[in-house]
């Protein structure tokens, strides 16, 4: 917290000079400056979502171990697993994904997304930016970049109804700051670009400790264990609202609701001297960052102790499975876009699904049961409470991995592979039991009807109530379409 020397000689309304001084240090709590200015053309239609959740499989899984498996290729590109009938006739997935299997027929799985990047493009797949590059990997806040799908959506209804400071966030992110619990420099991904930082999600923090060892990313050169909080956690661990967004110890909720009350008489009298468009940016912030301190709404969603225990239990105690638990509450409390990146945790990021070594043992003893668990159950819960036709899920990733498995590594290997890949997406308005696309024999090249992550993307906005010729205008002035090139495919709707 910043301290400000001096004396603590106190003011009319109890508020001390310092505490004066110290309203700039609220930034700390999250009200720092947003960047540059925008506009927007929005026609909002009759929405089939009223919320989307996000589920980004950070690290890219495989196409031939989750929805696109090849059990008439060579040993070598089929691999150790094999393929089993599901819940829609005609369809095969991997025997790694038994309970999602079951659940097939709510699902619309394309197994056609490309894409011309196989480096972790992050941002790329999550944006309308046309062009990438692998120095944008960890450029987050290059001004190349463009926003992030959740800013887009927060801006665009905050522009629609002109409230910044819902309740619960429009833009919510678990279970922490994208890539900031491992071991790699920053990625660019989920933030605003050039819409400014007002509209990057509210991060959750999450206060517990992993209870399992993975198997090692790098079977030949990891040495260290990883206590990975995605495989498993004490029951007992929560998410709460992140460090930026909560009131020091040292702060009373009555000494901050003086400060609030001060700053506010400070802002009826700043016309006087008013920057107007980087104050004006601030107020914004200062608004939302109070609203969020000073309620319990956004804490009791984030409470993810107030389920039965059995239904946790039923997502599975782990940090994905809690994470998609807590994302279901999230939606059922307001928000509009909520976000749950299985996200890299420890040495060697190795909580990621980035499998170039050791890729069976870590997907046979941790990435596919955990995702098969948590994933059907997300899905389940939301259709059996009435949630599911009005919540849109996403799941996706950067890309797909190699159809040749690099035998000469222990543990085999996949290498990064964007051509072609699957992602699954269900609810608010996508298919029931459809399968989208397709690959050649040895799940390399598309053959039919290829989805690009813009597409994904423009179909997402166009479920929300997002008119097709909705733009977003960058620092400059310039518009650009909300979701790139990227085309309603009416091939993945009900």
């Amino acid at each position: 917290m910043l301290r400000i020397p001096g004396s603590a000689k106190r003011l009319c309304n109890g508020v001390t000079r310092r505490d004066l001084l110290q309203i700039g240090g609220i930034s700390a709590l999250g009200l720092g400056t947003a960047t540059g200015s925008t506009s927007a053309s929005v026609n909002l239609s009759e929405s089939r979502a009223k919320a989307c959740i996000f589920v980004f499989l950070f690290g890219s899984p495989p196409q031939h171990e989750t929805f696109d498996p090849k059990p008439n290729a060579a040993a070598e590109i089929q691999g150790e697993m094999k393929a089993i009938e599901t819940s829609v006739p005609g369809l095969q997935i991997c025997e790694g994904l038994p309970q999602i299997a079951s659940i097939a027929d709510r699902l619309t799985v394309v197994r056609s997304m490309t894409h011309p990047y196989p480096i972790h493009c992050c941002a790329y797949v999550m944006s309308g930016m046309p062009t990438y590059s692998i120095p944008l990997e960890t450029s987050p806040r290059d001004p190349q970049q463009w926003p992030f799908m959740g800013s887009v959506v927060d801006y665009l209804d905050s522009r629609r109804t002109g409230d910044r400071s819902p309740p619960i966030p429009r833009n919510m992110g678990l279970p922490w700051r994208f890539c900031s619990k491992g071991s790699s420099t920053d990625q660019a991904g989920p933030y605003a670009a050039f819409l400014g930082n007002n509209y990057d999600p509210f991060w959750t923090g999450f206060d517990g400790k992993g209870t399992v060892i993975v198997p090692k990313l790098d079977a030949s050169n990891q040495k260290e264990d990883v206590w990975d909080p995605h495989a498993g956690i004490e029951s007992a661990a929560r998410f709460q609202l992140s460090d930026g967004c909560q009131l020091p110890q040292e702060l009373s909720a009555d000494r901050f609701d003086a400060r609030v009350h001060l700053l506010q008489q400070f802002d009826a009298t700043r016309p006087l001297f008013d920057r107007a468009a980087e104050i004006g940016n601030y107020s914004d912030q200062q608004q939302r960052a109070c609203s969020l301190i000073g309620s319990n709404r956004i804490r009791e969603a984030l409470d993810v102790g107030r389920e039965p225990q059995a239904l946790r239990e039923r997502y599975g105690i782990s940090l994905f499975g809690q994470s998609c638990l807590a994302a279901r509450r999230l939606v059922e409390a307001g928000a509009r876009f909520v976000s749950v990146f299985w996200d890299p945790f420890g040495p060697h990021g190795a909580s990621v699904w980035d499998t170039h070594s050791n890729h069976f043992p870590r997907l046979k003893n941790y990435l596919l049961p955990v995702f098969d668990q948590s994933y059907s159950a997300l899905i389940t819960d939301l259709d059996d409470r009435g949630l599911l036709d009005e919540t849109l899920v996403l799941c996706t990733s950067e890309h797909g991995r190699t159809p040749q498995i690099d035998s000469n590594i222990k543990g085999g290997g996949r290498n990064h592979w964007s051509r072609a890949y699957s992602s699954v997406f269900a609810g608010g308005g996508m298919a029931r039991g459809r399968v989208v696309g397709e690959t050649d024999s040895i799940g390399g090249d598309v053959v039919d009807t290829p989805v690009s992550p813009k597409d994904m993307q423009a179909t997402a906005y166009h479920l929300l109530g997002y008119d097709e010729s909705a733009t977003m205008a960058d620092r400059q002035g310039r518009p650009h379409p909300i979701a790139g090139d990227g085309r309603v495919r009416k091939e993945l709707l009900d």
